[in-house]
């Protein structure tokens, strides 16, 4: 909201108050001031110039000789480019030794053999925001009103006198997107008297009611609608004072009724609009939803097509502005306009707000109305439009208001316990220092009680929709009095020191090793597509073929991100595709993060978040160099740098089982994750097509439950005693089924090695010539020791035999 200080002086005495001390004051008590602005940006010894004459140059066929008339006893002889130059104009004039923004300073010149005493400025040469100005002033130099007086001032009388105050408004405080809003602010924290305008409305003209009706058949939408006709009234550029004001505030100037509609929309903050009443089909107003499919011309001259949750105001015949939104164009107030019908409505937020998204259509409007104005103010604005259209239009007034009132609103009552605003705020303020501050708020109250129990029943207006609760009224004082003053004290607590929950260490652990071991950690959009969301399996299985269901999203900001992830691998692929394109050739990226599951079609309940640990790799782990060779990630880099993992994070029993038929993953080069005889992820290459259609290399991805990982992490023994008794070292090679998996026989040998079996790990596998077809050796060494003696050659053949016997029982295995 753009704040003109002069504009404010009207409503509220300013005096010995600077801009820049009134924005530090309002910014101290919670609206932050983001910027103050003076209008005059360097602009000094420029006049009121009367143009006599005006001749060609006569060496410049763009340049014009004019004699102009600054009020001195010598005219000016002031060489000029602009195309609209004329005589019997009044133009701003920079007389020699005036300075212009951007540094220019006038002097005299000669253009091409011509003396030249000065210069014809336009809006921009001013500092004004030219597109800011009427279409007419917006090429060549600035038209000045012919009422101005020769030789006068500009700067008072175009507004560069003032100075703007932006403020930066949250959400709750749509009170202040008015100037009178802005006044009752200032007015509380200064401690000052607002000076309301006057709303006194002369009626002229013939009853209202056989010409114009109003019918709200939307009431849910739309809570009131109040109309005044205005004839006779003539169509003109507004006062110069109303277009600085409108100006500052970054709007444009039109004509005198559309400005006035917008002036009174800046000092009141209730939207108006203003229909051409020939355009209004028998002076009917009927307030509708649209019906599907269809269309209206807006005042932009673009046709927009309606659905049925958009509120219309029509003449019963056909639409002529969507509600709170925008004017159509077919009902727009132009030169031959004689007869206004004024509106002023209360409409639903919620409903405008929809319809100028839906639209992508966002108006000074709209952006109120979004924020619920003040329900009273529909009166008051409509009043204050009505008087300035006499005033300024020459209009004859309607004896009579059209309405339909289907909602009011009265002011809440909170009620404010003076001990808990004390507790709450930790001061000791009295019970007048808090009824000073309801004064000063223009809040209306009641008190009951003593000084130790006192309680305000306040009557909270109607223009402070932010104000419900207690808590917001001690929001209130504590602002008004000064968070300044608020003074700082230690809570009263039991304190106790922070720590990590066994998940969230977990979690950092697991980051902490994989970037130990050269990945780097990426952090992908939580949102997907629903095309990307099956490109590979996901850890809990094939999605498609399950009763989990993609979680679309209700506002996705792309097709691209509309529904929640189910896998965190299409991302990682695109990330290494990314990189990539880019010529980085080498990457190794993990991802920790949620994935969203959900069994309902319509989801009536939160999702179900699981949390995954996802891998990628590609390209080479290890660079060029003179001591080595490159080498290329495969599925045995990627594995050990999982069982790494598994080690650092004290979980055993892991296994790999060969596993074909995982969507987007290479049937002979894939394998599933398990920590003993549970399921937790799977490691293994994308399928060419699928590396193909990200345009990789050889890639290697891993997904694993984190849920199940954690689960199976032991702690930590923290130390572990030499041990005092010699190891006795065994081998055994036997022959098995070429498709018998390493970790079942594996799993066996500690079954049936017992205590005494400290470790066991293959050495060597073989197959070929001397082991028949579909048979492989399988060696392992095995490490015996009993860590309370000494074992016999005796001891340890007695329980290696037995093992041999398990896996002859149990495999069918022979000892090679």
């Amino acid at each position: 909201m753009r704040v003109s200080y002069k504009w404010l002086s009207e409503y509220i005495d300013l005096s010995g108050v600077t801009p820049e001390e009134l924005a530090e004051k309002i910014t101290r008590s919670g609206i932050e001031v983001d910027v103050v602005e003076p209008r005059n940006r360097g602009v000094t010894n420029t006049v009121v110039g009367y143009v006599e004459s005006k001749e060609k140059h006569p060496d410049a066929d763009k340049l014009n000789v004019c004699t102009v008339d600054v009020g001195e006893t010598e005219k000016l002889q002031i060489v000029c480019g602009a195309p609209n130059v004329d005589a019997g104009q009044k133009v701003p004039v920079a007389l020699v030794g005036a300075k212009l923004p951007g540094g220019l300073k006038i002097k005299k010149a000669k253009l091409r053999g011509v003396e030249s005493r000065g210069m014809i400025c336009s809006a921009k040469e001013l500092g004004i925001n030219d597109k800011l100005l009427p279409k007419e002033q917006q090429d060549g130099i600035m038209v000045l009103p012919d009422s101005w007086q020769i030789g006068e001032d500009v700067i008072p009388l175009l507004g560069l006198d003032d100075v703007v105050l932006e403020l930066d408004l949250t959400p709750n405080r749509s009170d202040c997107l008015s100037m009178m809003g802005v006044a009752y602010e200032v007015a509380a924290i200064l401690g000052r008297e607002v000076r309301e305008p006057d709303l006194t409305v002369t009626e002229q003209g013939d009853e209202i009611d056989p010409k114009v009706s109003v019918r709200i058949d939307a009431p849910d939408h739309c809570y009131r609608y109040s109309a005044r006709l205005i004839e006779n009234v003539t169509l003109g550029p507004s006062p110069m004072w109303m277009q600085n004001r409108l100006i500052a505030a970054g709007i444009r100037p039109i004509n005198n009724v559309v400005d006035i509609t917008n002036y009174v929309m800046l000092e009141q903050g209730q939207p108006l609009h203003a229909f051409d009443y020939e355009a209004v089909f028998g002076g009917n107003i009927v307030v509708r939803l649209a019906q599907e499919g269809e269309t209206i011309v807006t005042l932009d001259d673009v046709e927009r097509t309606l659905d049925p949750e958009m509120l219309l105001i029509t003449d019963g015949d056909k639409p002529i502005g969507i509600a709170g939104v925008m004017g159509g164009a077919n009902s727009e107030v132009t030169e031959n306009t004689r007869t206004i019908l004024l509106e002023s409505a209360h409409f639903a937020g919620a409903s405008i707000r929809k319809t100028s998204r839906k639209l992508g259509l966002r108006s000074e409007a709209s952006l109120r109305f979004e924020k619920d104005v003040d329900p009273e103010g529909v009166m008051r604005a409509l009043e204050r439009a009505t008087q300035l259209m006499v005033e300024l239009a020459g209009g004859k007034v309607a004896k009579g208001i059209s309405e339909s009132v289907l909602r009011g609103q009265e002011p809440a009552v909170v009620e404010l316990n003076l001990n808990r605003l004390n507790k709450f705020l930790g001061m000791t303020l009295s019970r007048d220092t808090v009824a000073d501050i309801l004064r000063r708020l223009n809040f209306d109250f009641e008190e009951t009680g003593d000084q130790e129990g006192t309680v305000f029943q306040v009557k909270v207006p109607t223009r402070r929709q932010d104000i419900r609760l207690e808590e917001d009224l001690f929001e209130e004082v504590a602002r008004l009095y000064g968070y300044d003053e608020i003074p700082t004290t230690l809570p009263v607590t039991v304190t106790t020191p922070g720590s990590l929950t066994r998940e969230q260490y977990l979690r950092r652990q697991v980051r902490r090793i994989l970037n130990s071991m050269g990945m780097k950690e990426a952090m992908t959009y939580t949102f997907t597509s629903p095309s990307m969301a099956d490109d590979v399996e996901s850890v809990f299985g094939n999605l498609e073929n399950s009763d989990y269901q993609p979680i679309p999203l209700a506002m996705p900001m792309s097709e691209e991100r509309s529904v929640l992830r189910v896998n965190l691998l299409p991302h990682l692929m695109e990330t290494a595709a990314y990189n990539r394109n880019r010529r980085l050739e080498d990457v190794a990226v993990f991802e920790v993060g949620n994935i969203f599951l959900s069994e309902e079609k319509q989801l009536t309940s939160l999702p179900e978040e699981r949390l995954v640990l996802g891998g990628l790799l590609t390209g080479h782990w290890v660079g060029d160099h003179w001591l080595q060779n490159r080498q290329p990630v495969d599925f045995y880099l990627t594995r050990g740098i999982l069982d790494a993992l598994f080690e650092r994070l004290n979980v055993d029993e892991i296994s790999y089982r060969p596993v074909s038929g995982l969507k987007g993953m290479h049937p002979g080069r894939t394998a599933d994750i398990y920590v003993a005889q549970e399921r937790i992820g799977y490691v293994g290459q994308l399928h060419p097509e699928v590396q193909k259609k990200y345009d990789l290399g050889e890639t290697y991805v891993f997904q694993l439950e984190l849920e199940k990982l954690f689960a199976r992490v032991k702690d930590y023994e923290m130390y572990r005693p030499l041990p005092r008794f010699p190891a006795i070292n065994r081998d055994l090679a036997v022959v098995v089924d070429g498709d018998l998996a390493h970790a079942d026989l594996q799993a066996k040998i500690r079954e049936a090695g017992g205590k005494w079996l400290e470790s066991v790990h293959l050495f060597d596998v073989y197959s070929g010539e001397g082991i028949e077809e579909g048979k492989k050796s399988m060696a392992f060494s095995l490490v015996y020791r009993d860590p309370e003696k000494t074992l016999t050659d005796e001891e340890v053949n007695e329980v290696h035999d037995g093992v041999v016997r398990v896996l002859e029982e149990a495999f069918g295995a022979r000892l090679r």
